[in-house]
């Protein structure tokens, strides 16, 4: 009787491939291996075990990810273009996730800035920096937004159009010979038309907290769900033809309705109260 042993010998491998992805053993392999009960059981035991623990280990790590409970922010994040932190109750929220190097966002931006004018101060937009992946400097782009706006925030939304105005020049194959300093250096040249103070706006890079701050927007967005730019959520509710600008007609359309529902509930409130 042939002696199989556990491991990775060439007769077992040969004959039981542990591989989840594999074809199973033939007819004639498992005559061998059945022929020692025990060894089969210990090697049924190790295939699962083989099968089993890339799953483990991923679910471990996808729960690792998703712990927030040391990295909850001291603040909401995001840049707010129209109101401020405080009451809410009576204004429309808007949360826009923008991309800096994207053309949809970019060309987002004119319609939202008009429906503000149209409705402030009713209503309060947040612009969340979300750098898609697939943009390579869009990372350090939306880091340089957080550089900015803890520099000066009054510059924070200059910066944006900049980078809306010559995002160009940061797609990716006009960088695709650039190193990643090179990258930072002319964002900082960049940014010093908005921001001033170039040595300090480019030292900014090296500060942990930008980097923290530029990714707890990124996580901020995973976790509702954005998945492109522009994503817009109004008063907590994902908008339809997510990943796609809006023009002015259509924030009318769903912004005045709301607006309009609040002033009647306003009068029926002060008529009930008087």
């Amino acid at each position: 009787r042939q002696r199989v042993t556990l491991g990775f010998t060439d007769h077992l491998s040969d004959r039981f491939p542990l591989s989840c992805s594999r074809s199973p053993p033939s007819p004639s392999s498992l005559i061998v291996l059945l022929s020692d009960w025990g060894a089969r059981d210990r090697l049924m035991a190790h295939s699962a075990a083989a099968c089993f623990l890339p799953l483990l280990f991923t679910a471990l790590f996808l729960l690792s990810s998703c712990s927030f409970g040391s990295g909850i922010p001291t603040r909401y994040d995001g840049f707010y273009y129209s109101g401020e932190v405080g009451d809410w109750k009576d204004v429309i929220v808007v949360d826009a996730f923008l991309d800096p190097l994207c053309p949809d966002s970019r060309d987002a931006w004119p319609p939202l800035k008009q429906v503000v004018r149209l409705y402030s101060p009713r209503l309060v937009v947040i612009v969340h920096p979300f750098p898609l992946p697939y943009h390579n400097n869009a990372f350090v782009a939306c880091r340089a937004l957080h550089i900015a706006n803890k520099l000066n925030a009054s510059s924070t939304f200059p910066l944006l159009e900049l980078f809306f105005k010559y995002q160009e020049r940061y797609y990716n194959g006009p960088t695709k010979s650039m190193s990643r300093s090179a990258i930072i250096d002319d964002m900082a040249k960049l940014a010093n038309g908005a921001v001033g103070n170039f040595s300090e706006f480019l030292s900014g890079f090296e500060d942990w907290k930008t980097d923290m701050a530029a990714r707890t927007s990124f996580k901020y967005g995973c976790t509702r769900g954005v998945a492109g730019a522009p994503f817009f959520f109004v008063n907590g509710f994902l908008l339809p033809d997510a990943g796609s600008a809006l023009d002015l007609e259509t924030w009318k359309s769903i912004i005045g309705p709301l607006l309009k529902n609040q002033r009647e509930q306003e009068c029926i409130t002060d008529k009930c109260s008087a």
